[in-house]
Formats: C-alpha cells, structure tokens, sequence
C-alpha cells in the first residue's frame, strides 16, 4: 500500500473501530454490574455522534480530498480526536470528572486509538506534494509483445 489517500482512509477505519468497540466493552461493563444507571443527557449524546462522525467521515475524505485539503483535514482531525480522547481518558478522570466504564480494557482501547490518529498525524504531516502528485496521474500505457505494461492482459 503505497497510497497515502488509502493508508489514511485505513487508519481511520482502524481507529474507528476501536472506538466503537470500547465503547461496546463499555456497555457489557455497565449491563454486566445490574446497577442502574443515569443516562446520558442529549447534549452529551449529540457531542457523542459529533465525535464519531469524525472519523467516519475521515475514511470517505482521504480518498477524495485534493491534497492539500486532504493533507489538512487529516491533521486537524487526528489531532482534535487525540486531544479529545486523552483528555476524556486520562484528564477527566485524575479531576474527578466521572470515570471511565471499563477503566483497564479503556485504557488499552484509549492507547491504541491515540497511537492510531498519531499516526495519522504523523502520515498527513510528512506528506510530501510531489508523492501526491505522481501517485495522482496515470502512468501511460505502452503495448509490448501481446500485454499492457502494467501486466494486465491485451485484448
């Protein structure tokens, strides 16, 4: 996979499903105690669907954006989303500002999310625009004893 378009759009499926998951794991935790508990309010539901729409918009843009556009978003996405999830799994919790649902299996989630959008950070960051470019025109075709040069068959 030599595609930065389609190595990020793969980060961004990867990262999402560990969001989604975590937050499945956090769910059995909480359905798993037989406590009752508070539901959340619809602000914080809302502020949950604008999180995870996040990425999964993500996975769509890096394949369509321009570069430059592309190259931005993902920056400022990843970076957004890491902010967001280290705050809400590291901070939030040492102030007492609730806890986490299934603080060790969180946690590992947490850490694998936050390495997964660093990447994508990273990716985006070291981008160059002549990889974009060359990657973005296709090479030509040339005829030569009965094949095409990219090794598809003539007909």
């Amino acid at each position: 996979m030599h595609d930065t378009k389609e190595r990020l759009s793969l980060l961004w499926i990867f990262a999402l499903l560990n969001y989604l998951y975590a937050d499945v794991v956090a769910l059995f935790a909480i359905a798993g105690t037989g406590n009752s508990f508070e539901p959340l309010p619809p602000w914080a539901l809302m502020a949950s669907a604008v999180l995870m729409e996040i990425p999964i918009a993500m996975i769509v843009a890096s394949r369509l954006l321009s570069f430059k556009a592309n190259r931005l978003a993902n920056i400022i996405a990843g970076t957004l989303l890491t902010l967001i999830n280290g705050f809400l799994t590291f901070v939030a919790p040492l102030l007492g500002w609730g806890r986490p649902p299934a603080f060790p299996e969180y946690l590992f989630f947490a850490t694998i999310e936050t390495l997964a959008t660093s990447v994508i950070i990273w990716q985006a960051w070291t981008w160059s625009e002549v990889e974009a470019s060359s990657l973005s025109r296709p090479a030509p075709l040339a005829l030569g004893k009965g094949r095409l040069t990219d090794g598809s068959a003539g007909r």
